[in-house]
């Protein structure tokens, strides 16, 4: 198995086995060819406003020269980026690209004490925020070490009125602003203005510079930041662009991005691999407003989408949806959880377009394998191997095994990084030296090369697309005075694909359902939060104490 690749013979007409890496020096390198190649054409639309390549060049320009001479950043220093999809992110993310930084996507639902955790680990030394999620920020930015705070709210490049009555609505209508002061705050306009008069200084970037690093939680539960070079992102961007091959049209192509870009999936499919065909990302902010999103959805003739089981089903289930204009529509690609058969067999009679399932990781910026586009109906299978990709399946002694067998999933390529940052220790477990990659979900492969799950990370919870590490919750939990034990595991739901279930053992006999969920509201992020509770005497343990979350999983209390 281990030098045959039969997956080649099952390639989509016109897929090389492999791609160049060196065709492009940097990330920076491709979206500047995008910026001279489509100057005219449209690249990001948001609530109501389209910015051009030309837009967002000089836009990312003025904020690159603030920078370097303003702020006085350099290569390689860390910029954390907390926003959701609104144009000023492309703005800011291109911005901080060209002046060198590494760029730390930030989510902006997180707590506190998830924000802290992944500011002090990254050494950030700057963050660009929301006005929306500024408080969460003003509680632990002294404890950090950022320096500058960007500030910006969701209607600053809208124009005039609809700028300001957005931001006006949102503050004082629907209260979606919590007050807020952050000491020397700038906002992101007044850095842009400041900007203009700076011309930036171009960095000599190359494969083994750092790009982005993108926050896992990894098997530990411990966040950690997945090393992703200008190498790795541009490998994967040819890796995507080749699997897309022709199917696409430069400078036509309408992609909606309502997975959020700070997530690796949408960051790399929707806003890189798109820009490089110049072609238009559609954001969209809320995607959660089903309604909303429908309504968008009517507004233009959308030619490729991605996204999770959960919104494409949530799509399906929103009247109006089924109305749309999909004359238009070639590409549909979802990932960051299983596909149900049920959705995509839905999707492909209600669309027309095949709803093509890809498996990926933060770990390989992400695409590993990709279904073929052009594949009549789901097939169950994550699909081939994608260029310059080898895939194999492993015993628990590291031994590839045959075809059909069941192992740990292990992927090498360009697209897997560097390490974990900061994290020797935890690197050496997950990479081997001969480069492959520990995905930790277990698999197999057929004697086409088709790649099927047949389990994930044994204690892994899947919420949407989201991974939720049962450490991490366990350990928030066990915060809590009233608890004496804690065991945290998924259980199916038919709308987030798994919850997170708590079984628990009371310090405090007087402790409630209620007062935990409450508890667990304000330390973890919505996905992150219980949605069911139950109250156990004890827990299974194994005979050194380890308690047993198998055993629970499968336990007849578990809901339906």
């Amino acid at each position: 198995m281990n030098e045959q690749r039969p997956w080649l013979a099952h390639y989509p007409e016109g897929v090389p086995e492999t791609i160049d890496p060196g065709t492009y020096t940097s990330v920076v390198a491709v979206i500047e060819e995008a910026f001279d190649r489509f100057r005219h054409r449209p690249a990001f639309h948001n609530l109501g406003r389209t910015l051009s390549y030309a837009d967002i060049e000089r836009e990312s320009a003025r904020f690159a020269g603030y920078l370097q001479h303003e702020l006085g950043l350099g290569k390689g220093d860390r910029i954390a980026i907390m926003l959701p999809n609104v144009l000023q992110y492309p703005i800011v993310l291109f911005g901080a690209l060209r002046a060198g930084l590494t760029v730390v996507n930030t989510n902006p639902m997180y707590t506190a004490r998830e924000l802290r955790h992944q500011l002090e680990d990254s050494e950030a030394t700057a963050i660009v925020v929301l006005d929306n999620f500024a408080a969460t920020l003003q509680k632990v930015v002294a404890e950090t070490g950022v320096r500058h705070v960007i500030t910006t709210g969701l209607g600053d490049l809208l124009g005039f009125p609809k700028g300001a009555l957005v931001n006006f609505v949102l503050k004082h209508v629907k209260k979606m602003v919590p007050a807020y002061r952050i000491e020397g705050a700038v906002r992101l306009k007044d850095a842009l203005s400041k900007g203009e008069s700076k011309t930036f200084d171009r960095v000599e970037l190359g494969h083994e510079d750092l790009a982005f690093l993108q926050y896992t939680g990894g098997t530990t539960g411990v966040a950690k930041g997945a090393m992703l070079s200008h190498g790795n992102m541009v490998a994967n961007m040819l890796q995507a662009g080749a699997w897309i091959g022709n199917r696409a049209r430069e400078g036509e192509e309408i992609i909606i991005t309502a997975l959020p870009l700070y997530h690796i999936f949408s960051l790399t499919a929707n806003s890189l691999v798109f820009m490089r065909l110049g072609g238009l990302n559609w954001l969209v902010t809320n995607p959660r407003d089903m309604p909303g999103f429908v309504k968008e959805l009517g507004k233009v003739r959308f030619t490729a989408i991605t996204g999770v089981n959960t919104l494409f089903n949530g799509l399906l289930n929103t009247p109006g949806f089924k109305d749309l204009d999909f004359s238009a529509l070639h590409l549909t690609l979802g990932g960051g959880m299983a596909v149900q058969r049920v959705v995509a067999e839905r999707w492909k009679k209600i669309t027309g377009c095949t709803l093509a399932e890809a498996y990926g990781l933060t770990e390989t910026s992400p695409a590993a394998c990709i279904n073929p586009l052009d594949i009549a109906d789901y097939n169950g299978s994550i699909g081939l191997p994608i260029p310059s990709t080898d895939v194999q399946i492993w015993s628990e002694d590291n031994q590839p095994l045959p075809y059909g067998e069941v192992g740990e999933l292990m992927v090498r390529g360009p697209q897997v990084m560097k390490g974990y940052w900061k994290r020797p220790e935890e690197t050496a477990k997950v990479l081997e030296d001969s480069g492959w990659l520990h995905t930790g979900d277990v698999a197999k492969m057929d004697e086409n090369g088709f790649v099927y799950i047949v389990d994930r990370k044994k204690d892994m919870i899947l919420v949407s697309g989201f991974n939720v590490y049962p450490n991490e919750i366990e350990d928030v939990v066990m915060d809590h005075p009233g608890v004496a034990e804690v065991a945290a595991v998924g259980v199916p739901d038919e709308h987030s694909g798994e919850v997170v279930k708590l079984f628990v053992v009371k310090k405090d006999p007087s402790l409630t359902e209620e007062a935990l969920k409450q508890y667990c509201h304000d330390e973890l992020t919505g996905y992150k939060r219980p949605k069911f509770i139950e109250f156990r005497d004890e827990l299974p343990k194994s005979n050194v104490g380890k308690i047993l979350r198998r055993e629970l999983r499968d336990s007849k209390h578990s809901p339906d």
